[in-house]
């Protein structure tokens, strides 16, 4: 068996150079030692891709990688025949305490994918982790159990990510959220972008402004697995992002552009494609999808469909809901876009998840007992007026285009008194702070929860503080306490007296090496809906 050093001095220094010191000591790579068995078996490195692990358990997690010793080409270099690979899980990061073993097989079928469900560790602890197929090792990760069910939690540092488009920025961003090494992340969809060249939104409120392309995507559109593995190949080779993979679970959900700008159920983004052919187009990007995140069997594709909308435990600290708002939503009202109000937006047909999740979703938030409801979402849920200067215009894209569904959830969590909910969002490229209320017309309706709206890792380009007209949108929008246009990440710092949202901002992303700092934090207390200024 290859043997194995800590990082070399040169190979040190040049981490430290460009990804500061947690991620030059936090890693043991393979050393130079001969690996005559794995260069005749392998073009390159077969774990090019990285690893990671997700979906948490008191005692245990799913680890993820996935072989590819040339990921950007069709066949990305393996062998189309299954590949057995072995996992070891450790106590210590330099893999001598060495707890779980077990091996798994990498299928052509898959990708070579790998998804290796861990179980029968301790409860609320740190665990590291490897691969090994022939003489070749993985990067080691750093993996950690959930709490035990029930048990007295004290604090959980959670980080919410997304939106990362490859053209629009480089990915410092993931790796300052590695340096911090939060507990678990969540990552809220658009991993990858399907367009070839990014344009930006045409409504005025965005100023109408071209963003420049910082990177280029390789081939164009995806349609085909093979064309979709690609394209998460090109995003995850990025070393930033294999950081941030690697440094704790990811829990994900996905959004719009892992399939199709704007899709819903069977329809695609611009509303042509026969729906027959969409879904052929929704298994393929589905299929890849799994392939290269740390998701559990019970999110296996079936054809276009997979079962991503899930919850997970943290003690009696948390109870997190995931939402999938793409497949079972109706089509948008209005044409979608930014439009002015319009009478579908009224429609009792309307549906944002589905009868089914949605009754899935209230049933979990009666039953639970922990400290703080967390919803994790895709787009924005609380009203927002985006051109108050001009005339009410919408995003028929978020929530405000399913008024219906909306109402339900809101009056729901009223009606029950579910005062401990807070909602976590993407999509917008921005940073939000804002109060969820069941009618934003009347000064008496009180607010029922907290939405946190976390900007993208890249999406959007370099950005500024405030877009333009800044003052003009918060005057019309009352209920939204803080705006911010820079790219960047979420950190949450959850406990049992206070929930502090911390916003950490880049301030360049089109270039690299950006710095990172914090912009604003919110403190959140249970029973109290709404966000105060910290």
């Amino acid at each position: 068996m290859t043997r194995f050093s800590p990082v070399p001095e040169a190979t040190r220094r040049a981490l430290l150079k460009t990804f500061g010191a947690s991620a030059a000591t936090a890693f043991l790579l393979p050393s130079s030692v001969g690996s005559a068995l794995a260069q005749a078996a392998f073009s390159n490195d077969p774990f090019s891709l990285g690893v990671a692990s997700g979906d948490p358990l008191p005692d245990g997690f799913v680890l993820w990688t996935r072989l590819a010793p040339e990921p950007l080409a069709f066949g990305y270099g393996m062998p189309k025949r299954p590949v057995e690979v072995d996992w070891e899980v450790a106590t210590d990061e330099r893999m001598r305490n060495i707890v779980q073993s077990g091996t798994e097989v990498a299928r052509p079928e898959l990708g070579h994918a790998i998804h290796a469900e861990v179980g029968g560790l301790e409860p609320g602890r740190d665990y590291y982790y490897r691969f090994t197929v022939g003489a070749e090792r993985s990067m080691v990760g750093r993996a950690r159990t959930a709490p035990p069910l029930g048990a007295k939690v004290e604090r959980v540092r959670l980080g919410m990510v997304g939106c990362q488009n490859y053209e629009d920025g480089y990915y410092t961003a993931f790796r300052h959220l590695a340096e911090e090494r939060p507990d678990f992340v969540f990552h809220y969809g658009d991993y990858i972008y399907e367009n070839r060249v990014r344009t930006h939104e045409t409504s005025r409120y965005y100023g109408g402004l071209a963003q420049p392309t910082a990177r280029r995507h390789l081939g164009d559109e995806p349609y085909s697995l093979d064309e979709y593995r690609r394209r998460y190949a090109q995003y995850t080779l990025d070393l930033d992002l294999q950081l941030a993979r690697a440094a704790c679970p990811w829990m994900v959900t996905w959004d719009d552009h892992e399939v199709d700008n704007n899709w819903t159920g069977t329809i695609d983004g611009a509303g042509i494609a026969p729906p027959e052919y969409f879904l052929l187009r929704r298994a393929a990007a589905a299929q890849a999808y799994f392939e290269h995140m740390p998701l559990r069997r019970a999110s296996w594709p079936k054809g276009p469909d997979m079962q991503i909308y899930r919850r997970l435990a943290f003690g009696n600290l948390i109870d997190l809901h995931l939402l999938d708002t793409r497949q079972f939503r109706t089509d948008q009202p209005c044409g979608d876009g930014f439009k002015p109000a319009c009478e579908g937006q009224d429609s009792d047909d309307a549906e944002m998840m589905g009868e089914d999740q949605e009754r899935w979703l209230f049933e979990g938030l009666d039953r639970g007992r922990a400290r703080w409801n967390l919803i994790g979402q895709q787009v924005m849920m609380m009203t927002m007026n985006r051109e108050p200067w001009h005339g009410p215009i919408y995003n028929m894209d978020s929530w405000e285009g399913y008024h219906q569904p909306r109402q339900r959830l809101l009056r729901h969590l009223n009606d029950r008194r579910l005062n401990n909910v807070v909602v976590l969002t993407g999509d917008e490229h921005q940073n939000f702070v804002g109060d969820l209320k069941t009618d934003y017309h009347s000064d008496k309706a009180g607010v029922v929860a907290t939405e946190f709206v976390g900007t993208s890792i890249s999406s959007g380009g370099d950005g500024a503080d405030k877009r333009p007209r800044y003052d003009e949108v918060m005057r019309g929008n009352p209920h939204i306490r803080f705006m911010n246009d820079q790219r960047g990440y979420l950190l949450c710092d959850i406990g049992h007296d206070k929930l502090t949202a911390t916003f950490r901002v880049m301030d360049r992303v089109t270039t690299p090496g950006g710095a990172i700092s914090t912009r604003a934090s919110f403190v959140v207390e249970p029973g109290k809906p709404g966000a105060k200024q910290a």
